[in-house]
């Protein structure tokens, strides 16, 4: 973001006091000291300080030993780092940030003290990630004095600053601690004051999604966890990253939130104040959603709640040949990731010229994996010589599971099903790749429910491990133990789930997404903003709005409408400006328009 331009009439920000030495104010010190600003640290605990020098002393000589420091400039950030216990070391300071616990009254307590302390001109600045700052503020004699500063844990190594005005803010301290921000060499992005502000308003309603998800049990917590990983590309899954903040942490977080808000998704998950209560707080306290080797520690270690090993294991029917019906790029990838496993396919479209064009895409991707030296030319030959292309779904008479890839739309598939069923041989399992309609309207289509399953790839298949198995309450236990084992053959993860709209992934996927775009609606924060945010703090491999015109707006709308109507929650009626969207044709990079504009190719 472009910097406001500073105010000459402050003084540059050199003396910085942090108050509060936890693991926030000791990273925000080094941060500081390391980029040549003399810090004073402030902690009523002697303990907390001492530990925090001891840090400081650690992490400089880790990056000396990575050469990311010389000796020289770790001793000159050492000197650069001051401690104290008596919050009137604060006096000479020229920017004071509190790290203190979030709670308003301890933060008030601190900023009505610093106003006898601190020079009139000294900005204050508070790291709250939930409270308002606008409340904080009023506190204070000097409000238009007061913002937020809210940086991401750990505090050296993420990029992103959320720098958080109120209503009484003045311009000139918003410039100058954007400046200070961006030569600690961290991307500042400007956000008004409301509970989250923009990477926490978003991920904490995520995160509070996945709770309850487990809460309801409808998926365990490895599968949640695995599914956003290996579905979205997050570094960590929800609940092990709930343990990570600190589940009473995400309950204030998310108290805030919705007070604020009285939207239903920010309401605490009740299963996050049980933990709480009873001290399970996550990797803190050696147990949260999981359990680890000891407090404060990252090894998760097995617990009364961890799987065993696969129970379906051997239990299944054997599959030899699949029928990929479709002739899109999903079924190309399906059947390509089969046929590289050794399985025989028959890959059937509504004409055999759709069909060759089909088995033709497949070949420009094995070409391309020779190319990268991903393949050899022999396994790619071998690969498209298992795959026979048909104009029907005769083909499919002698296979062991056909998987079904045609559109999305319960009537085509439901009328696809009903020829399976006619087609394909007693026995044969029958899968959809469904990603938001039933399977069991699907099942239903045919005289053998039982053997019906969903089998939800993610694009691109052949490049993505995750496969979600979606059993329905007909889905017999033997058909679901051939899918499983399938996926360890075609080398796939596959996590358990119910038949419900958007399954795991687009559950929690696309609420989060839709609130992305009710923040822009809302004139709350720019296109941009979000994405760098949710990038830089949140370690998403896209922003909100890259994923959006990805995916396209007419698909992202369908799947909303979708988690609407069933669950039936007014917070995940789709955003009015994604509807508009939509009906303008601006569906995304497809149509060379969506959130953004895109050169037509």
């Amino acid at each position: 973001m472009a910097a406001p331009q500073s105010d000459p009439s402050l003084p540059p920000l050199h003396t910085v006091a942090v108050v509060g030495l936890g693991t926030m104010g000791t990273g925000i010190a080094e941060v500081l000291a390391r980029a040549g600003r003399e810090v004073i640290g402030i902690d009523v605990d002697a303990t907390a300080t001492a530990q925090a020098t001891a840090a400081l002393e650690t992490s400089t000589t880790r990056a000396v030993r990575r050469e990311r420091l010389t000796e020289g400039e770790r001793g000159d950030t050492l000197a650069r780092f001051r401690t104290f216990t008596d919050l009137r070391a604060a006096a000479d300071a020229d920017l004071v940030i509190e790290v203190v616990p979030e709670s308003y009254e301890i933060k008030q307590q601190v900023f009505r003290a610093l106003d006898d302390i601190v020079r009139p001109d000294t900005i204050l600045a508070t790291g709250t990630n939930a409270l308002s700052v606008t409340r904080l503020a009023a506190e204070s004699a000097h409000p238009e004095r007061v913002l937020g500063l809210h940086f991401f844990n750990p505090a050296p190594a993420m990029k992103l600053v959320e720098v958080v005005s109120s209503v009484l803010t003045s311009p000139a301290a918003v410039a100058a601690v954007t400046d200070l921000a961006i030569e600690l060499g961290k991307e500042p992005v400007a956000v008004g004051d409301r509970p989250g502000f923009v990477a926490d308003g978003l991920l904490f309603g995520y995160l509070n999604q996945a709770a309850a998800m487990y809460e309801a049990r409808y998926a365990s917590r490895e599968d949640i966890d695995a599914a956003m990983k290996l579905g979205c590309g997050l570094p960590m899954g929800p609940l092990a990253l709930l343990d990570l903040i600190g589940v009473d942490t995400a309950r204030t977080v998310l108290e805030a939130m919705y007070t604020a808000s009285h939207d239903r998704l920010h309401a605490p998950a009740p299963i996050l104040g049980q933990l709480s209560e009873a001290g399970l707080t996550g990797r803190k306290a050696g147990r949260g959603f999981y359990t680890y080797e000891e407090p404060g520690g990252a090894v998760i270690v097995p617990d009364a709640l961890t799987p065993g090993g696969d129970p379906t294991a051997g239990a299944g029917r054997e599959v030899r040949s699949v029928g990929v019906a479709g002739s899109g790029t999903m079924a190309s990838g399906i059947a390509e990731v089969f046929a590289k496993a050794g399985y025989d396919v028959v890959l059937a479209a509504r004409s055999p010229e759709k069909a060759e064009a089909a088995k033709s895409r497949i070949a420009k991707s094995l070409s391309r994996s020779v190319d990268k030296g991903r393949l050899t030319a022999e396994a790619a030959t071998g690969t498209l010589d298992r795959i026979t292309p048909a104009g029907s779904y005769d083909g499919f008479a002698d296979v062991d599971l056909a998987v079904e890839a045609v559109a999305e739309d319960l009537d085509v598939k439901q009328q696809l099903f009903a020829v399976l069923d006619k087609v394909c041989k007693p026995g044969a399992v029958l899968a959809t790749t469904t990603s938001s309609l039933p399977v069991v309207a699907c099942a239903r289509a045919t005289s053998r429910p039982q053997d019906v399953i969903g089998m939800h790839f993610f694009n691109p298949a052949p490049a993505m491990k995750l496969v979600e198995v979606v059993r329905t309450v007909l889905t017999a236990d033997e058909v679901h133990a051939t899918v499983r084992e399938v996926c360890a053959t075609i080398r796939k993860h596959p996590v358990d789930c119910g038949d419900r709209a958007g399954f795991i992934v687009n559950a929690l996927l696309f609420p989060y997404l839709n609130n992305a775009i009710k923040m822009v609606q809302e004139h709350y924060a720019s296109l941009d903003d979000i994405d760098a945010a949710m990038r830089l703090g949140g370690g998403y491999p896209m922003g909100p709005f890259e994923l959006l015109d990805v995916v396209g707006l007419d698909v992202s709308l369908a799947i909303e409408k979708v988690l609407h109507r069933e669950f039936r929650d007014p917070g995940l009626a789709p955003a009015p400006l994604l509807e508009h969207l939509v009906a303008a044709g601006c569906l995304g990079r497809k149509t060379g328009r969506g959130f953004r504009e895109y050169a037509r190719r």
